[in-house]
Formats: structure tokens, sequence, C-alpha cells
């Protein structure tokens, strides 16, 4: 069942890239347009700058300095935020957030986004899409020193955003996160079919999987 007994849930949980923003501009901005504007910036060969950055990316992923722009500013010695306005037109809103996130205020939902993205990426997206006004809080896993793919970050959460985990729905679109999660108790798990609409939608996954927020509603 996509839908949860909204009865027993008082906290909603929403992941940002990929949840409820397509994930189409993240995707285009690290693996096409930061490759070529880093060989454009520093006088090197497109192919070689593309190879040699999936390594590194690689390299760090699942972990804080993998989602700081900070960290790969001062790695790559080129200011991200630049380039990443130059794509701002991509940001875009996945079909039915809108209205799901309208239906759980007027079901009186708790609601927070919980984002590994860096705070920086975090005030570009709110900025350009208007979203900010929807949640109680807005949290990043940098404020709290440990991406949500450590079980641990979620006593972090709760210690300063309380909630009851039995009583809670996470959507998110990363597995990894999603089974930390899980093993921490969060009752009720959801992801995304297609994160990026420009991409083929996954197959089969280990949690229920949405095709659109309406698949949650009515509250």
């Amino acid at each position: 069942m996509l839908k949860p007994d909204w009865k027993t849930i008082d906290t909603v949980l929403l992941d940002m890239d990929g949840t409820l923003l397509d994930l189409n501009f993240d995707n285009h901005f690290w693996q096409q347009h930061l490759p070529r504007r880093y060989a454009e910036h520093h006088g090197r060969d497109h192919e070689e700058v593309r190879h040699e950055l999936k390594s590194r990316f690689k390299a760090h992923e699942g972990t804080l300095p993998w989602y700081s722009v900070d960290f790969w500013s001062d790695q790559l010695a080129i200011d991200l935020m630049p380039l990443k306005q130059e794509l701002v037109h991509l940001i875009d809103i996945h079909p039915g957030v809108l209205e799901f996130l309208a239906a759980a205020r007027k079901g009186g939902k708790h609601i927070l986004l919980v984002t590994n993205a860096h705070h920086k990426s975090l005030e570009l997206k709110m900025e350009r899409t208007g979203l900010a006004m929807h949640f109680d809080a807005m949290i990043t896993s940098h404020e709290l020193g440990l991406p949500k793919e450590d079980v641990a970050f979620w006593d972090r959460l709760r210690a300063a955003h309380a909630f009851d985990p039995a009583r809670t729905l996470l959507v998110d679109d990363t597995l990894s996160v999603l089974d930390s999660a899980h093993r921490y108790g969060i009752a009720e798990l959801r992801t995304i079919c297609r994160p990026d609409t420009c991409q083929p939608g996954r197959g089969e996954v280990r949690y229920p999987a949405l095709n659109s927020f309406l698949d949650l509603l009515p509250l």
C-alpha cells in the first residue's frame, strides 16, 4: 500500500533532491555542467576531467563532504554556486508535491524538510521554488554533523525536533537513507519511482515507490 494509515502518522519527514525536486538539476550539474566548466576554467580536456571528477566524487559518496558545496569548491579551486546559478532554470518541483504539502498542513501533520544538501544549495532551491513556507522546519545533515545514511543521524534529528518514529512517515529517493531510517525504527517509508524525470523509472526497489505524491492522498 502506498498510502499509510494517516490516523497513525503525526510527523512527515521529506527529502529534497530527487524527492520533492526533480533530480535532473543535480545530475546535470555534477555529471555534465561542472566537468565542462571545470575543464574550461583550468584549460584541460573535458573527457579527461569528467572521468577524473567521477572518480573523486565516488571516493566520498555518502559522506558529508560529498554533499558539501564548500568542500568541492575548495577541492576543485572553483566557486560552485555561480555555476549552479547558471542552471537554476532546471530546478523543478515533482508532480503532486504542492497538493500533498497543502493536504498535510491541513491535516495537522508536523512537516520537516530533512536533506543531506548543503545549506547553500537549500537556500538556492527554496528561493527558486518558494517551498520553504510549507515546512515547520528545514534541517540539513551538515547542521547535525552526520549524513542521513548514518543511523545516529536520526537520534540527533529527534533531539533537535522531537518526533515519534512509530508515528512518522519518511519519503526519500535514496535507498541507503531509507535503510538507515528502517534500522532506526521509522514506521512508514516511501521512495520515488523517477527521482530524475529525464531518466527511466527505477526497477523494483525495497520500499513502496511513488509515481507522484498524489499517491499518498487523501489524508
